[in-house]
């Protein structure tokens, strides 16, 4: 059943976020520093997770996972970017090309399940504080991590497979940054109705059931926190999710707008922000609205940080 690719473009020219030589060394000087802000942000908490026992719990757990992927999610598409600002040359391969989408829509995807699987653990520590560690517990936090990266590279693998099938005749510009789905679609001269009609269907079930599962998690959430009597209590009940819905609002709000709003024409420039919010802005903020707010990620940070000082003096 495997269709032969017919295609004549070998590969791909990635216009980037601006054609205008002044702006690429800028450029490529500010988002080379967003990447290593984000990549020393998230190793950060992963480190002091794996280093303090304090943090050795389920909500940890997940937020390691969640500064894992991150990690992986910003690097499958800056680098690259920021290597086209500084050269003349913006091309990559067409295997390039879908090795790139592949790892993005791997990320991508589990962007959004660690992101559930979040909010479903907020929802049990809140709604069930007494059964949390028998409900959440280690084999739990495995399966729900290792089912979310299976379902993910199936996803992935689906979509990637599908797209290099699809023949794409003479056009190979590309108005991203990296290669996306939309613009990819846009450029193929196969009839495209089958697989729109798969984006719409299978892609929206995928990337919004993970949403609606947030909504209906924080839904419940909302009453618990209502019931609590103490004001404190309360207060403190609604911290621990705030910084979760800020993360939630962004990322699935500008995924909704880039894969599932009808465009307009001449609006490619006008979705190259909302790629830049979920492919680069997340990922550097993440570490901040998640950990960083966090007390227990404070106190450990100090504690680590002491801990080497006096290692240091004791040398």
């Amino acid at each position: 059943m495997e269709k032969e690719n017919s295609s004549t473009v070998t590969e791909f020219i990635l216009l980037g976020l601006s054609e205008n030589p002044e702006q690429k060394s800028p450029l490529s000087a500010l988002f080379l520093t967003i990447y290593l802000v984000t990549v020393l942000g998230n190793s950060l908490i992963l480190s002091l997770i794996f280093m303090t026992p304090e943090l050795q719990t389920p909500m940890y757990f997940f937020l390691g996972n969640l500064s894992f992927v991150d990690s992986s999610f910003i690097s499958v598409t800056v680098p690259l970017m920021v290597a086209h600002l500084l050269m003349e040359k913006k091309s990559i391969s067409f295997q390039g090309c879908m090795t790139q989408l592949f790892f993005f829509f791997l990320t991508a995807t589990m962007e959004c399940l660690v992101l559930a699987i979040m909010a479903y653990d907020r929802l049990i520590a809140i709604s069930n504080p007494l059964r949390y560690l028998s409900i959440i517990n280690r084999r739990t936090c495995l399966c729900l991590m290792g089912s979310s990266w299976v379902l993910s590279s199936l996803h992935s693998t689906l979509h990637t497979s599908i797209i290099s099938s699809l023949d794409y005749c003479g056009a190979n510009k590309i108005n991203e940054h990296f290669c996306d789905l939309p613009p990819l679609v846009a450029l193929s001269c196969s009839s495209t109705t089958g697989y729109d009609i798969l984006v719409l269907t299978e892609g929206s079930f995928v990337a919004m059931s993970p949403f609606i599962f947030v909504v209906i998690s924080y839904f419940h959430i909302l009453k618990t926190i209502l019931n609590i009597h103490s004001s404190s209590r309360r207060y403190q009940a609604f911290s621990t999710c705030s910084s979760h819905l800020t993360s939630v609002g962004l990322y699935f709000g500008a995924i909704f707008f880039n894969y599932f709003y009808p465009s307009s024409s001449g609006s490619e420039s006008e979705e190259r922000p909302l790629s830049v919010i979920y492919s680069i802005l997340t990922p550097l903020l993440n570490p901040f609205i998640y950990s960083l707010r966090n007390q227990q990620v404070k106190r450990a940070l100090k504690k680590v940080t002491h801990q080497r000082l006096f290692h240091q003096k004791g040398m």
